[in-house]
């Protein structure tokens, strides 16, 4: 089977092109490691850049990577008609079986559903949903990504939710469904663990700094339990950007110059992350929408103990998953309880398994979840009558 893969570039998203290699989203990346692993697969991962850069011509042995360079009027004020018709121009070059378009924050699922063969679709994160979040204005990029977002999803051949909350969102478009979480990386399922005993308990908070992921809410809870005399160290991990960022980072001021031992810091490496899930004794994460929660999966898998509000697909995830509290949306009463009994606990230094719950391994392992994917493609194409040559 010849696979196309459509999804970001993040040297584009991030304006980092000079870089030499591509890199995508922790999810994309983890079913391509996946999807890496299986015979008689032909992978093409196709991304449009606004600049042009280098492109390798492979990933791995069965991955082969397209760059392909867009103006800027062709993109989301026209409706990505310069990257629909670039990806189209390089598809029947490739002549995939099927394509499968990644996410619709961008251009990626209006190609795959335009581009004249078989495809499915993937939601990282629902825009519509965001777009009333954000209460965004008319003309602003999630206004414009919710409409681009509503064209596209009831055209597809189906869409791969990530999550019953996802599902529950797209039930109405009335395409095919397959309930497959997003993969993690393997590196968290096969990184050498470590342990390291601590004089007090480390939380921390990874995410970008935003109304959504309510640090400053979760920052004003840990500062009453500083308050009450309690000992721990606090660490947030997340980019920051905005108007919402700067008022944290003052308020985090404030709380580091009063009790120390509260830090920010921007961005870690997956190997950095995998050190410090090990070295932690427990995340808080208490977002308000949430279509899949990658990082406090990715901290499960490294058997660190999670304290989350219930939202999105929490439960799909911890779901026999020990040392895990789940609390009302805001329910911030709750998170402030559970996390004073935790901490007088004092046991934060109890060791944590040498393996993944075996849970987690058969729900997010790559492999798994890229089997899974390929047994959609056949389904598809079994309902379409074979691959589409066009």
């Amino acid at each position: 089977m010849k696979l196309a893969l459509l999804t970001t570039d993040n040297r584009d998203m991030f304006r980092q092109y000079d870089r030499p290699l591509p890199w995508f989203g922790t999810a994309p990346q983890a079913l391509l490691e996946g999807l890496a692993e299986l015979p008689n697969l032909e992978v093409h991962v196709v991304s449009c850049t606004q600049q042009p850069m280098a492109a390798p011509e492979k990933l791995s042995a069965n991955t082969f990577f397209h760059s392909l360079h867009v103006p800027k009027i062709g993109w989301l004020r026209t409706g990505y008609q310069g990257c629909i018709r670039a990806v189209r121009r390089r598809l029947r070059e490739i002549g995939p079986d099927i394509v499968h378009g990644q996410g619709t924050e961008r251009d990626c699922a209006i190609s795959a559903v335009f581009s004249g063969y078989p495809n499915v679709l993937t939601i990282h994160g629902k825009m519509t949903e965001i777009a009333q979040i954000y209460r965004a204005r008319f003309g602003s990029f999630h206004w414009f990504a919710a409409r681009v977002e509503n064209i596209t999803l009831p055209r597809t051949d189906g869409i791969i939710c990530i999550s019953n909350y996802v599902e529950n969102l797209v039930r109405r478009y009335g395409v095919p469904l397959w309930p497959i979480p997003n993969a993690l990386q393997r590196m968290f399922f096969d990184f050498p663990r470590s342990f390291e005993k601590r004089s007090s308990p480390l939380l921390v908070n990874v995410g970008v700094l935003s109304e959504r992921k309510r640090q400053r809410e979760i920052l004003a809870v840990l500062r009453d339990l500083r308050a009450e005399g309690l000992e721990f160290e606090t660490l947030f991990v997340g980019a920051d950007a905005g108007p919402y960022a700067a008022e944290f980072k003052k308020e985090l001021a404030a709380a580091a110059a009063e009790f120390d031992h509260f830090r920010h810091i921007s961005r870690l490496s997956d190997e950095e992350f995998c050190r410090l899930f090990d070295h932690a004794s427990a995340m808080v994460h208490f977002s308000s929408e949430e279509s899949f929660g990658l990082v406090f999966a990715e901290a499960l898998t490294r058997n660190l103990p999670l304290f989350a509000s219930d939202v999105g697909c929490i439960h799909d995830i911890a779901a026999g998953v020990p040392d895990v509290e789940i609390y009302p949306l805001n329910d911030w009463s709750g998170l402030r309880n559970g996390l004073r009994l935790w901490l007088r606990r004092a046991d934060f230094n109890r060791p944590k398994p040498a393996a993944a719950p075996n849970v987690l391994v058969q729900r997010y392992h790559p492999t798994v979840v890229a089997q899974k994917h390929l047994e959609v493609y056949r389904e598809v194409l079994d309902r379409r009558g074979g691959p589409a040559r066009r």
